[in-house]
């Protein structure tokens, strides 16, 4: 009667957790359409590296508790196979596979289970005494830990009283039992051990059967979504969004979760909590509404919300996506607990470095484009100051809105070539609208002519006839405009056969280099960090002297995170410094932290918190810099600015690393 209530309940419990990952799978395929099965080799590596070897995960100190606490689930699974089918047809057993791999398995079994209590324990107490800030202090947590607890204690109650009943002794290699069978049921009788064996039993099972079906309703529903969500992530960081199609009846944007596509809504559903994204980012360190974990866990609640009523309304086609005229419930973009809030879309700089320290592989900053598109360009509604950015993009293709007759005025005095048509050089030098047009990024594009031209490389740029690359219109969610842009900068570099092209600007760079792939373009683009660094590799400049002191180095986010060039920018400054290699910030290279320019918050105020670029700034002082060297005109602005509000101006001064060579070859 026993094994049949159990099988019963057994049956109950798997019907009721199938049923539950078929919601699951249905709810992701709501989402748009898109491959993620090519280069099936790499994503089964990336899953073993990154899903079960933790990579990212034991990145951070105690990230080992986890790594632990998951290789302890992966050794048990097997275990509690055994236990769940021994369970119906008690003569079940493992030990077919053999005398020593078995008894291998239960050595490793009863290891484990001792190592998932401590980690248990180790984890009870971080939360209770050493709570890091971005971790929230929720009632589910507690009472998953609670559940792993019991089912260690279980376990070993369950072990200690089998093999002590009818005065058995458990192998020597199950040393936790054995212990565990001495210090508390050495003394029981028979009948005491039998019930006791039977009491733990039933607590294994039942605590294992209801931890399995409670997971897709918890917080730790990443334990099956995690992954899956490690084998179908991008191969690289992600540093564009989808280009949209325009086609009628098309909506611009994502207004509605079942608009992003179907590993989007993975993502959603694979969010471990962890906090590392809300540690690194800019907009959350200086009080911004932006809360990247937040944000993720509000798109998952607003996905299970709305799955609901779409499956309602078509409950035979539940694999397909949403219908484009589906309805929502709630809201994807409002402020609730329920929906993400538009503050906090506007907040976010798309510095990538959640993307950079999600231990799966969330892709946060493109949701945030996508939600920006469709408040761009169908509600209208966006921060009152973009509105001159808007027009001056489109009207004049420049931010400032200054007359493009006035984009080569810099170059007048300058022995500057003019590519044409029929007048062709090796390189392109895309100077970019700041600059072309911001009066302190001007020095640094005549510091990058002297280089060129110290150097004898063939180049030229298009003088008027260059337009802006668009970035800011892209990050910001003005697409079309974006759109436009790109095709025309594309036609007219074609014009001129353009091969190659230096960039000044990491924005400029990662635009032509990444975002115009989606329209055909197939250009070489160099950031002139690259190119200093091999042409002083060569010989073909050579810095004497010493003219910037002690130097602190700041890593773009659009150049370093975006585009892995971190080493380029140091070389530069090492070889202008007698072979002194600059100083390090304490958030340096891939944890860079944002000047908070990026993502077209150059053009915006920033009303609530602490300003970013300060927080940046007074790390960067921390290091005693004669120098902050800097290759980005954003950077560049937004330390300046910095500087001064610091009242440093007197004792440090911000410079390109092309100016930096430039006096060094004076």
């Amino acid at each position: 009667m026993e094994r049949l209530i159990f099988a019963i309940v057994c049956l109950g419990a798997f019907a009721f957790f199938f049923k539950n990952v078929f919601r699951l799978v249905a709810t992701i395929c709501l989402g748009r359409a898109e491959n993620r099965f090519d280069n099936l080799w790499s994503r089964v590596g990336a899953m073993l590296s990154y899903g079960f070897g933790q990579m990212r995960v034991i990145q951070k100190r105690f990230g080992f508790n986890h790594f632990l606490l998951f290789w302890g689930f992966m050794t048990l699974a097997l275990v509690n196979f055994e236990f769940l089918l021994n369970g119906v047809f008690p003569a079940f057993r493992l030990d077919f596979i053999g005398d020593v791999p078995y008894g291998l398995l239960m050595f490793a079994a009863d290891i484990m289970s001792l190592v998932v209590l401590v980690c248990v324990v180790i984890a009870l107490g971080r939360r209770l005494f050493f709570r890091p800030y971005y971790i929230d202090q929720t009632a589910d947590a507690f009472f998953i830990l609670a559940l792993v607890a019991t089912l260690m204690i279980a376990f070993f109650g369950m072990s200690a009283c089998e093999h002590k009943l009818n005065g058995l002794v458990a192998p020597n290699y199950m040393l936790v039992t054995n212990a565990v069978a001495a210090l508390f049921v050495s003394g029981l009788d028979q009948e005491s051990l039998h019930t006791g064996m039977r009491f733990f039993w039933w607590i294994h099972a039942l605590v294992l059967l209801f931890f399995l079906n409670y997971l897709p309703y918890s917080k730790h529903l990443h334990v099956l979504t995690a992954i899956p969500n490690c084998f179908f992530r991008s191969k690289e960081l992600v540093s564009t969004v989808p280009r949209l199609m325009y086609k009628k009846g098309e909506d611009f944007g994502v207004s509605k979760v079942v608009q992003f596509r179907w590993s989007d809504l993975l993502d959603f559903m694979a969010c471990t909590e962890c906090g590392r994204c809300q540690e690194v980012c800019p907009a959350s360190n200086t009080q911004k509404t932006l809360n990247p974990k937040h944000m993720i866990h509000q798109g998952k609640v607003n996905l299970f919300i709305n799955s609901k009523s779409v499956f309602a309304n078509r409950p035979a086609d539940m694999l397909a996506p949403a219908p484009k005229g589906a309805s929502m419930k709630v809201p994807l973009i409002n402020g609730t607990d329920q929906s993400v809030s538009r503050n906090a879309i506007w907040d976010c700089t798309t510095c990538g470095a959640c993307m950079q320290v999600c231990p799966v592989f969330i892709e946060h900053a493109p949701k945030i484009v996508q939600m920006r598109q469709h408040l761009v360009m169908e509600k209208a509604e966006f921060p009152e100051e973009l509105i001159a950015l808007f027009e001056n993009s489109e009207q004049r293709s420049n931010p400032w809105g200054i007359a493009p007759s006035d984009r080569a005025k810099w170059a007048a005095d300058l022995n500057v070539p003019l590519i044409t048509e029929g007048v062709q050089a090796e390189y392109l030098f895309y100077v970019g609208c700041a600059g072309a047009f911001d009066s302190r990024a001007r020095q640094v594009t005549t510091a990058l002519t002297k280089i060129l031209n110290a150097a004898g490389v063939s180049w030229g740029i298009l003088g008027n006839d260059e337009k802006c690359c668009g970035d800011s219109m892209r990050r910001l969610g003005n697409e079309y405009v974006f759109d436009k842009m790109a095709q025309d900068n594309i036609a007219q570099l074609r014009k001129f056969g353009i091969k190659k092209i230096i960039t000044y600007c990491p924005h400029c760079y990662t635009t032509l280099k990444n975002d115009y792939k989606q329209f055909g373009a197939d250009f070489e683009v160099i950031h002139h960090s690259e190119l200093i660094s091999s042409l002083i590799a060569a010989g073909k400049i050579k810095p004497s002297g010493d003219t910037a002191g002690r130097v602190v180095i700041h890593d773009s986010c659009y150049l370093g995170r975006y585009n892995n060039i971190y080493e380029q920018p140091r070389a530069v400054v090492q070889a202008c410094s007698g072979g002194r290699a600059p100083a390090e910030m304490e958030r340096c290279r891939e944890r860079s932290f944002c000047c908070g320019a990026g993502g077209g918050r150059m053009w915006m105020e920033e009303l609530d918190g602490k300003r970013i670029y300060l927080e940046r700034t007074q790390e960067a002082l921390r290091a005693a810099p004669d120098t902050i060297a800097v290759a980005c005109p954003y950077c560049l602005t937004m330390y300046e600015d910095g500087v001064k509000d610091e009242k440093a101006s007197d004792r440090v001064q911000v410079r390109d690393i092309a100016e930096i060579v430039a006096a060094s070859i004076s």
